[in-house]
């Protein structure tokens, strides 16, 4: 950065930058529109896309329903960010945050709304009493679920804006949060060393919820900033990424509400197992897309 800024005394939104996700990004809240949210016929009804957020919650769904809880059936209906879905009255009405995932359970004699990916994974797992791991662990598990939460920002608001997303490459940023990237991958090199698991020997959300922003970047799926940040010389967590890569719960999670890459990885809405077979984009005709 060779020019210098200096703050006006008020920002004012006039005085926006530009980057890939300008015409989505608002100094405020609320509807722009209305538009009611769809509805299907099972118990939890998801409203979300495959970023690493949305990941979380469609790959803990699969993971319920391959362990035996049918009660776990739900519809996922696609939000696209890009073109403001997530400005709609209805989706607002859900999440006032206007950020995806969101999710109505609708299993109990009141209808649930729950917003924010943790969330959304805490109370499935609570609900099913399910990848919880054990309770002399449950310290130990809330704590890398939050560190989580409290640390993929710095990955995708931070390392990942400025590294992919910003309109031109400024230094200063890009140092700043590459090294808080690599910061914190060796803190999970360094936990999974000496653990199958992040929290120990079985796998819970905390494992969900980290796979799907540090084991998608150490796969080499985000930002194509694998070689940037020299990924392959965290070997634990790569160990572990691979390991998580390969359930196959996982591999149905991470295609729901997906609408870009290889067509046979896009299901962009899910109502039923059978989907992932008749479903996928490469399956259906192209005046059905």
């Amino acid at each position: 950065m060779t020019d210098s800024y200096t703050p006006p005394k008020v920002w004012t939104w006039e005085s926006k930058s530009g980057g890939q996700f300008a015409n989505i990004n608002r100094p405020i809240a609320g509807p722009t529109h209305d538009k009611t949210l769809t509805r299907g016929a099972h118990p939890f009804q998801l409203y979300s896309l495959a970023t690493p957020n949305g990941v979380k919650v469609t790959v803990m769904f699969e993971e319920l329903l391959a362990a035996g809880h049918s009660g776990a059936e739900y519809d996922a209906y696609l939000i696209n960010i890009g073109e403001g879905d997530q400005f709609g009255s209805g989706f607002v009405d859900v999440n006032p945050n206007s950020k995806i995932p969101a999710l109505m359970d609708l299993s109990g004699e009141d209808e649930v709304r729950v917003f924010e990916s943790g969330a959304i994974l805490l109370h499935l797992a609570e609900k099913f009493d399910a990848f919880l791991g054990p309770k002399e662990k449950r310290a130990e598990m809330l704590s890398w679920l939050f560190w989580q939460m409290g640390s993929a920002p710095y990955l995708g608001g931070g390392f990942g804006h400025f590294y992919a997303y910003a309109p031109e490459k400024w230094e200063y940023p890009i140092n700043r949060f590459a090294m808080e990237t690599k910061r914190q991958l060796d803190v999970l090199d360094r936990q999974l060393a000496d653990n199958r698991y992040i929290a120990g020997d079985e796998y819970t959300i905390a494992d969900i919820a980290i796979w799907s922003w540090y084991g998608a970047l150490v796969l080499g799926r985000l930002y194509n900033a694998a070689e940037f940040l020299d990924v392959e010389s965290y070997s634990h967590v790569q160990r572990w990424a691979k390991e998580i890569n390969d359930r196959p719960a996982v591999k149905r999670g991470v295609k729901v509400n997906r609408s870009w890459g290889e067509p046979e990885q896009q299901l962009r809405e899910r109502h039923s197992a059978e989907d992932f077979d008749t479903r996928t984009q490469d399956k259906l005709a192209p005046e059905a897309e």
